[in-house]
This record gives structure tokens, C-alpha cells and sequence, in this order.
């Protein structure tokens, strides 16, 4: 690769000394590959809010990570108009770099080697994107749940939505909206993946509703000429009314109760 063009490297790791020795390994095989590490984050969510604004070509990211972990945000990176290529760090062998190693994204176990860094970044330009639903798997078997932010595109920036955050997920067509208590996102999501991803957080209300089980406020029947819902469940925080089935009825009141 010539000298005037090197790599833009992102490195994302919690751990500090962690990425000073991958910027010293960079800097030993500098002859052999041209690069430039033009920023550091300490996590996804980070590492994402750089990437808006700054390109680059390849990510060197850490697998475990607080607040957004290494292999949720490569999902996130899917979503990206030029999905940067990703090399994985971890310190951890076991069956998720395996995956990841079927699935053409390279990884490098700590200690990096400078040998096995430079191999990483002369193939990690044609590696393909992940599998999406493996990389779903795999995260939930690394965190122990689903994802902790989702993605939605407003005016052509990619923003990050808190799982934490969203009261309830209502479809409408092809799209879902998560609603805050400050405002609405749409999200490209189907509702049924999402009700399976946070199960142990959301509960189903309608064929087109999922409710957070900690904003319910409270329940009322619906009269008896409405044909929209056989109840409403009401909501902290915001005045939103949700419509709730009758199939629905017993297992929403009793979430509140519990």
C-alpha cells in the first residue's frame, strides 16, 4: 500500500494501555503497512459518535466493553452508509472469536502480536460484513441479554436509541416506533425480533404494541362501543394511551402487578 495513502484506524477499547500498545505495534510495522490511528474510544457508544464525523477504514475494537460492547457495536456499524472493515481484540478464546473466525471478521487474541496485527489489517479491506442474526446470538451470549441501543436513521446520521430508555415499540406498516419520554424514533425493526430480543424488559399489549413491564402506570376498560381495544394501559411519564387485546388483558395486568 503507498506510503501517501495509509490505513485511518479507529481503536476502541475500555482498557487505555490497551490502546497504547496496539498504537506502538502500529507504529513497529509502519514500513511494512502505512497507518494513521486517528481516534480512540473507550466504547461503542463513543466510538459510533466519532464515526459520524470522521471516516475510517478499519476499527480495531475490544469484544467487552461497558455501556456498548465490541460486538454490538459492529452491528450498529452494518447500518453505516461505508461500514468500516473490523478486527476484533479480545482476551478471551473461546467459541465467539471461533464464530467470528468462520465468518471471514479477523480477531487477535491479547496479547496482540505485531506479526498477527499486521496479517489482520493486510486481509481486513476484503473481509465481508457480519451475519447480523449471529452477531445477535453471539451478544446475547456475551452479556447475557439483547442489545443495549438501537439504531435509527434521521436526516442521514445514524442516532443511538437506549433500550433503557424506550416505553413502549408500536408497529405501524413496515416500520416500528419506540417512543421515549421526550420524543418518537423509527426504527427499520420487526416487532416480533424485538419482542423476542428483550423479553425479560417488554411484554405485549396488541398484535402491534410491546410495552417496557416499568412504564406501566396503570389499566382502564375500554367502552363498550370501542373497537380499537378492549382496554388501555397508561403509561409514566407521558399521557400515550396503549391499546390492549382482550388475549392480552390478563397477562398486562398481571406484569403491573408483579
Amino acid at each position: 500500500m503507498p506510503k501517501e495513502n495509509p490505513l485511518k484506524i479507529l481503536l476502541v477499547d475500555d482498557e487505555p494501555l490497551a490502546r497504547e500498545r496496539l498504537r506502538a505495534l502500529l507504529a513497529d510495522i509502519a514500513m511494512q503497512l502505512p497507518s494513521e490511528v486517528v481516534g480512540e474510544a473507550g466504547n461503542g457508544v463513543q466510538a459510533l459518535a466519532f464515526l459520524r464525523e470522521h471516516p475510517v477504514d478499519v476499527v480495531l475494537v475490544d469484544i467487552r466493553m461497558p455501556g456498548m460492547d465490541g460486538i454490538e457495536l459492529v452491528g450498529h456499524l452494518g447500518a453505516c452508509e461505508k461500514p468500516p472493515a473490523v478486527i476484533f481484540t479480545t482476551a478471551y478464546d473461546n467459541y465467539a472469536v471461533q464464530a467470528f473466525d468462520l465468518n471471514a471478521v479477523d480477531y487477535l487474541l491479547k496479547p496482540v502480536r505485531t506479526q498477527r496485527l499486521l496479517v489482520a489489517l493486510q486481509k481486513a479491506r476484503g473481509a465481508q460484513p457480519p451475519d447480523a442474526e449471529m452477531l445477535a446470538g453471539i451478544g446475547r451470549a456475551v452479556r447475557g441479554g439483547g442489545r443495549t441501543h438501537l439504531s435509527c436513521h434521521e436526516r442521514g446520521r445514524l442516532l443511538l436509541v437506549p433500550v433503557a430508555e424506550v416505553l413502549y415499540f408500536k408497529a405501524d406498516l413496515k416500520y416500528v416506533t419506540a417512543r421515549t419520554v421526550e420524543r418518537e424514533f423509527l426504527l427499520d425493526e420487526a416487532l416480533t425480533h424485538l419482542e423476542g430480543e428483550f423479553a425479560d424488559r417488554f411484554i405485549r399489549l396488541h398484535r402491534a404494541v410491546l410495552v417496557a413491564k416499568n412504564a406501566l402506570a396503570g389499566f382502564e376498560k375500554a367502552a363498550d362501543d370501542d373497537a380499537d381495544a378492549y382496554g388501555w394501559a397508561l403509561l409514566r411519564g407521558v399521557t400515550d394511551k396503549l391499546p390492549v387485546s382482550r388475549r392480552q388483558w390478563g397477562a398486562a395486568k398481571a406484569a403491573l402487578v408483579s
